[in-house]
């Protein structure tokens, strides 16, 4: 049909059979065509046709009484609303799978679904010339940044990757950062016991039938081999090694933790010049994260919290903040005591001190925990309304829902 006729059917259609027809026959030529902008446009028209709307919104500015979308009843305008997202969600679908990232990422904004986003994106064919753009979305955009960084780890290497992760995934929640560091322990774990069985099997002159091939554990390897690292050697580029043992710390997931274990034995064993200084309570990278991450998979967990704990009391909250305190609050929770990592938060915080924000917050812990109270008391004592009305809310509202489940 050439451009005359598509004029004139679009003409005959809304003469005949209405607005509503004429609106959708547009959507489906668009569709066909894959003129997504107009698309989009056209599915506006129709949904407003359907609901008896002008199929166009017209501002007219200074009119008192004028006709607008204030005008729309509130059970049309949600109606309207709803039908927008999904006209958003549509295109927004179809350019992401086109490649024009940007333009989808526009549309599908609104729509506020990662997954949907992150799915549209799977099948992209992923090139150094859209990488930068694809990144900008999975990792910067935080549509799935566990990809974004396996990714980054494919096509720009570790240490670019590493940053990427310092700069972008800190700012992210603890779930985010911990699709992303997953993924990068799992990587530098990989490249590290790969290099250390070449070189122990070219050292060594080992044959296919040595057990070094099918061993997957780093400890192992070096537990036979106690001085393989004395004399300065080392397998991996040994600031990698330290910043994927500092990003670990986050981890929950026990596989990933015990390859950060693995990590920690091998950063531990380096040679003295390799043992670089970090910020407190792990100065002493490498014995402190291994402690942090044994607790965590629920191995000498109170020698763990004595250290910690030690950390926490020495630490000058002047010259480190309050990052001591923090993480040993942080460690209590997550091997499973919220209720003493609250009181201790509550005893050790000094007013006025701005958190880091490592350890959970004190209503976060009430709910953890089960103790309001403390919470409430804590608040009162320090004459602050807004957080004994949070602590006594929550209460409330938490058991009611509890109770409707």
């Amino acid at each position: 049909m050439n451009t005359t006729d598509q004029f004139a059917k679009l003409r005959e259609v809304a003469d005949d059979q209405g607005p509503a027809a004429a609106a959708l026959m547009l959507a489906e030529q668009m569709r066909r065509e894959k003129r997504y902008s107009e698309l989009f446009e056209a599915l506006k028209m129709q949904h407003r046709v359907e609901l008896g709307l002008p199929a166009v919104q017209i501002e007219s500015e200074g009119e008192e009484g004028s006709e607008g979308e204030s005008s729309v009843p509130p059970e049309l305008q949600d109606q309207l609303d709803k039908r927008l997202i999904e006209a958003c969600r549509e295109v927004g679908t179809e350019l992401l799978k086109q490649g024009r990232l940007q333009e989808g990422w526009m549309y599908m904004r609104a729509v506020g679904d990662r997954q949907a986003t992150a799915d549209a994106m799977r099948d992209l064919e992923v090139t150094h010339e859209n990488l930068d753009s694809i990144l900008g979305l999975l990792v910067h955009e935080a549509i799935d940044i566990g990809r974004g960084t396996k990714l980054s780890l494919e096509m720009r290497g570790t240490c670019n990757t590493i940053t990427m992760l310092d700069t972008v995934v800190s700012m992210r929640g603890r779930s985010d950062q911990q699709a992303a560091v997953g993924v990068l322990v799992e990587h530098v774990h990989g490249e590290l016991l790969a290099s250390l069985k070449s070189d122990v099997i070219r050292r060594e002159k080992l044959d296919s039938s040595s057990d070094v091939h099918s061993n997957n554990s780093i400890e192992s390897i070096l537990s036979t081999r106690p001085a393989l690292l004395r004399d300065g050697t080392y397998h991996l580029d040994t600031t990698h090694l330290a910043s994927t043992v500092r990003f670990a710390r986050i981890l929950d997931d026990v596989h990933q933790l015990r390859l950060a274990v693995d990590l920690a034995q091998y950063g531990r064993q380096l040679h003295s010049q390799y043992q670089y200084a970090s910020e407190e309570p792990f100065a002493d990278l490498y014995p402190m994260s291994l402690a942090m991450f044994r607790a965590l998979l629920g191995e000498h967990v109170d020698a763990a919290l004595k250290l910690f704990l030690q950390k926490a009391e020495s630490l000058d909250p002047q010259e480190h903040g309050t990052v001591g305190i923090e993480t040993y609050a942080d460690l209590l929770t997550r091997v499973g005591r919220p209720g003493e990592a609250m009181q201790f938060l509550i005893k050790r915080m000094p007013r006025g001190m701005r958190p880091f924000g490592i350890a959970p917050s004190l209503i976060e812990l009430a709910e953890s925990s089960g103790q309001y109270e403390l919470m409430l008391n804590h608040a009162e004592e320090r004459r602050d309304l807004v957080g004994f009305a949070a602590a006594l809310l929550q209460s409330k509202t938490s058991k009611k829902i509890s109770n409707q489940v």
